[in-house]
């Protein structure tokens, strides 16, 4: 290895022992900023893919096109949701009986999501189940351009998992080079006027390119069959959050999430419905623009096997244009074993997509 690499893999090994973390409620607090040197993007991933060697090669996914009302004066903004799959989770509890604990372990697992990331290099990322934040994720981010929050569950599953990495939660990433903070609002969910164990986090972001405004927002619904009244009731106040924070749809506005919930339920209704006037960007790749994709997770359970659509990307209709979205895996992609597996590091699809402002009137 050259100098160069022998400095990457460094950084990336020092994320890889974790271990400390578990033993020390520090893992709620950032950690002091340091002023590291950056890291070059296309390095890191090539070390990824040195780490990864022995794996099969990333899947190939492409970009679908899809018709804007004209050309727009300012790069497109690109925008990642991705529950990554919560490392104490995936090996503690979630039962995935046709994926080997081998393709689970984390200094590998880590590094096929950071080459996911680093594949198609988003402009924001929105992520569910992180809980290898204060350890991974953040130092090596913040390296790459990124400023980063988190906002972890307040009684997370993963801490039931023996040798847990602290709490999961919800993450969003943004480039310094390209947005200004405005503000940034960390939302603990209610239902039926309860406080719930689910979380969203919404930031207000300015484009340096435009000074166009736009709140950019991440969640994750409550799962399993049977609360389906409570999801809808933690929808509709994420959706009151989001009102007041975007002036009654004044600002534009992006949501990522991992619902839970499949298109028929009332929590995508609400938001099908809302008076902030949403549309779900996946749909636009159907044929009539209209129906969503046939799956975003799929995996096997001691229970079965489990496909289903959950995971969304949100914008307002008016103020926003999709350019393109990323396509999902195929079937005979995933393959028979379903996720995760030796190829990918999640059971649920990455979701990528390019929006651009529409023309102001």
């Amino acid at each position: 290895m050259g100098n160069g690499t022998s400095r990457l893999y460094s950084a990336l090994a020092k994320t890889l022992n974790s271990s400390a973390a578990s033993q020390h409620p520090e893992y709620l607090v950032a950690p002091d900023p340091e002023h590291l040197e950056p890291i070059d993007p296309k390095e890191l991933l090539e070390e990824c893919r040195a780490v990864l060697h022995t794996r099969p090669p990333r899947f190939q996914r492409d970009f679908v096109a899809l018709p804007a009302d004209g050309p727009s004066s300012h790069p497109p903004i690109r925008v990642m949701q991705w529950n990554i799959l919560a490392q104490a989770l995936g090996e503690g509890k979630d039962n995935f009986v046709q994926c080997p604990m081998e393709a689970l372990k984390w200094e590998e697992r880590k590094c096929l999501i950071l080459e996911e990331i680093l594949a198609y290099q988003p402009d924001i990322l929105c992520l569910q189940e992180v809980d290898h934040y204060f350890d991974t994720f953040q130092p090596l981010l913040s390296r790459l351009g990124y400023q980063g929050t988190f906002f972890p569950k307040p009684w997370s599953p993963c801490l039931d998992v023996e040798h847990n990495n602290g709490p999961d939660g919800c993450a969003l990433f943004f480039l310094q080079n390209r947005f200004k903070l405005v503000n940034s609002a960390n939302i603990r969910l209610t239902a039926m006027t309860l406080k719930t164990n689910q979380v969203a986090i919404a930031q207000t972001l300015e484009c340096k390119e435009s000074s166009r405004q736009f709140c950019i927002a991440v969640t994750h619904l409550k799962a399993r069959t049977g609360w389906e009244r409570f999801r809808s009731a933690q929808g509709c106040d994420l959706l009151q959050n989001l009102q007041t924070i975007t002036q009654g749809a004044k600002i534009p506005l992006i949501v990522c999430g991992d619902f839970n919930a499949e298109p028929t339920e009332e929590v995508y209704k609400h938001f099908a419905s809302s008076s902030l006037n949403l549309n779900s960007a996946y749909k636009l790749l159907s044929a009539d623009g209209q129906s969503e994709p046939p799956y975003t997770t799929w995996k096997i359970r001691t229970s079965g096997e489990c496909r289903h659509t959950l995971d969304y990307i949100w914008y307002s209709r008016q103020a926003l244009s999709v350019r393109s979205a990323l396509d999902l895996l195929t079937e005979e992609q995933i393959g028979p074993n379903r996720l995760p597996s030796f190829n990918y590091p999640s059971d649920h699809l990455s979701l990528v997509c390019d929006f651009t402002f529409n023309e102001e009137p």
